[in-house]
């Protein structure tokens, strides 16, 4: 007869190799002693093996300033993990920067990278048995590409996000030795990121900003670690996997370069291994209400156009039904209250000064707009999240109350019409106005719209149309952030518009639609726009509308010819032959 301690000490054993489902297949039995082996040349003990093996995704790269730091913090997931009594272990996967990349033949890489990543995880853990995953996101496509990994392998996972960087700012005294008087007063102490830069660039072809102040503000926009410091696409993203439960409570709210974040990077390495004892994976929390609550924190926000290709993408990874019209359909209830970068005055480190989403969040789910019921990697629901967290502070101006917000609906606005039947996605702040009516000046790339827009080419009341930048014409849908960024430093953000099939930086602002699907590689409305044609952009009636006759434009599709591929071998050939459209997430694996 068993004491009473074995019999709990059997009831160890067995929930413990019940926890190990997938290690076990790994390392467990006589037959796998060459495993074993090389796993004792990385550093496993005989103990080791009992233990549930967590890989550790990091995204780590001294390619960019957003993840150059988190190494550091993959360590401390490792140590979280093993303080738990797991056993981490570490493992790359790539990363590229958007930034700087933008407005290069090497931007067509970018959203493919998603895929990339994605993949990578996917195979790491699944060769290696890994029980569990923490996966450390810092750029744009690390974390959806992470997210799409999670749900795919779903495995107790948490996300970490590698955190925001601080402002740059131009030192009176500096500026003062460089510059002008008059130019170095009006620059002194103003607070810099990388789209300060972008639009620095616009406004030293108007004439506004000359040489030295040019190399100032490149030199000073960007002081350490950490991702674009507005509301662009890194710090939607995050805000959006905290609102979807699968990263801990204000991941998405700290600097790069801070002890919260540390402490966050090791609690995740504890979290993700209470999370195999209780069994909690992602889909269990990756359901219909978490997306969204999701899109309901992007639109409060003012975030990127990016999360509606990444959230559609991310929940077709978890078998979660989500589309365009779900964008349109949660808009209409839910306002714009965060003054933040790139359309607002503040930074993301400003935010997190006043306390981060969290209070937000809690606003929202007072106002009936976020499901409150749904579960998170805490293995609590966000209500029980939120409960205690604190009001903003009186005296902030970040966050507006529901009774004045920025804009009373969404800025993210999905267009149809007869130039975007399958869908068009805008990011109509308010500020330009909700409708814009004007001529059509074509491109068939990037590169020769932004020409253009900085020779002068471009001017008031033209809608610049740049095609042939989808996810199959690019191929990779690159962003327009260099093109957006001239029209805001030439004076032009309320005078032109843009309209393109690829898509926009988070740092876009401006009258810009992009996401135009069918897009003009494949023979959509895109590819027949003429020169002078008259195009409407309607926030309103939510169209986008070509004024040129069905019968003119089955006139033109009928001498349409499909343009021959830009590449034939490699990644971006393969990324043209699999991907799909941009209104499915433009994903790679249907």
């Amino acid at each position: 007869m068993s004491t009473p301690s074995a019999s709990k000490s059997k009831k160890t054993a067995d929930s413990a190799s019940l926890n190990r489902r997938w290690s076990s297949e790994v390392v467990d039995g006589a037959e796998r002693a060459a495993s074993r082996a090389m796993l004792h040349a990385v550093g496993f003990t005989r103990d080791d093996f009992k233990k549930n093996q967590i890989g550790i995704a990091s995204t780590w790269s001294m390619v960019t300033p957003c993840n150059m730091h988190i190494d550091g913090l993959a360590r401390q997931s490792e140590a979280g993990v093993n303080t738990a009594g797991g056993k981490g272990l570490i493992f790359n996967t790539i990363t590229i920067s958007d930034g700087i990349s933008m407005g290069t033949e090497g931007m067509k890489y970018s959203l493919v990278s998603r895929e990339i990543i994605a993949d990578s995880i996917e195979a790491v853990v699944g060769c290696q048995g890994f029980d569990g995953v923490v996966a450390i996101g810092g750029c744009d496509k690390n974390m959806p590409g992470c997210l799409i990994a999670l749900a795919r392998l779903n495995r107790p996972s948490v996300f970490v996000y590698g955190g925001t960087i601080l402002p740059g700012c131009i030192n009176g005294v500096l500026a003062a030795k460089r510059l002008r008087k008059e130019r170095a007063d009006a620059i002194a102490g103003r607070k810099l990121d990388i789209v300060s830069c972008f639009e620095a660039v616009g406004a030293h072809a108007n004439g506004l900003v000359d040489e030295k102040e040019l190399s100032l503000i490149e030199e000073e926009s960007i002081p350490g670690a950490g991702s674009c410091g507005g509301m662009y696409t890194a710090n939607t993203m995050a805000s959006a996997i905290e609102a979807l439960g699968m990263s801990l409570p204000n991941s998405s709210a700290q600097n790069a370069m801070s002890a919260a974040k540390l402490q966050d990077a090791r609690a995740a390495g504890l979290a993700v291994v209470e999370l195999i004892k209780r069994g909690i994976r992602p889909s269990d929390i990756l359901s219909r209400q978490s997306f969204e609550n999701a899109i309901t924190l992007v639109i409060a926000l003012g975030g990127s156009t990016n999360a509606v290709l990444h959230l559609i993408a991310m929940a077709h990874s978890a078998g979660v039904k989500l589309d365009l019209e779900d964008f349109n359909k949660i808009g209409k209830r839910v306002p714009v209250l965060a003054d933040l970068k790139p359309s607002g005055r503040f930074m993301m480190s400003e935010l997190i000064e006043v306390g981060g989403q969290a209070p937000l969040m809690k606003m929202l789910l007072e106002e009936k707009l976020l499901h409150g019921d749904c579960l998170t990697v805490t293995g609590k629901t966000l209500a029980e999240n939120l409960k205690k967290v604190k009001a903003y502070p009186r005296n902030q101006e970040i966050i507006r109350p529901f009774s004045n917000p920025i804009k009373a609906e969404s800025h993210l606005v999905v267009l149809h019409g007869n130039l975007a039947p399958e869908g068009a996605v805008a990011k109509i702040s308010g500020k330009e106005g909700l409708t814009f009516k004007g001529k059509a000046l074509v491109f068939e790339n990037e590169q020769d719209a932004l020409k253009a827009i900085l020779d002068g080419t471009v001017k008031k009341g033209h809608v610049i149309v740049i095609r042939h930048e989808g996810p199959v014409g690019g191929p990779g849908m690159r962003e327009m952030l260099s093109p957006t960024s001239a029209v805001m430093g030439k004076g032009l953000g309320k005078d032109v518009a843009l309209i393109t099939d690829g898509r926009f930086s988070g740092g876009s602002h401006g009258f810009v639609v992009g996401h135009i699907t069918p897009e003009a590689a494949l023979g959509g409305p895109l590819a027949l726009v003429k020169n002078g044609d008259v195009i409407t952009i309607d926030a309103v009636s939510r169209q986008l509308t070509l004024d040129v006759s069905a019968e003119d434009l089955a006139k033109r599709k009928a001498k349409w010819k499909a343009p021959k591929p830009n590449y034939t071998r490699g990644v971006l050939a393969k990324y043209a032959r699999t991907v799909t459209t941009a209104s499915l997430g433009a994903v790679t694996d249907l």
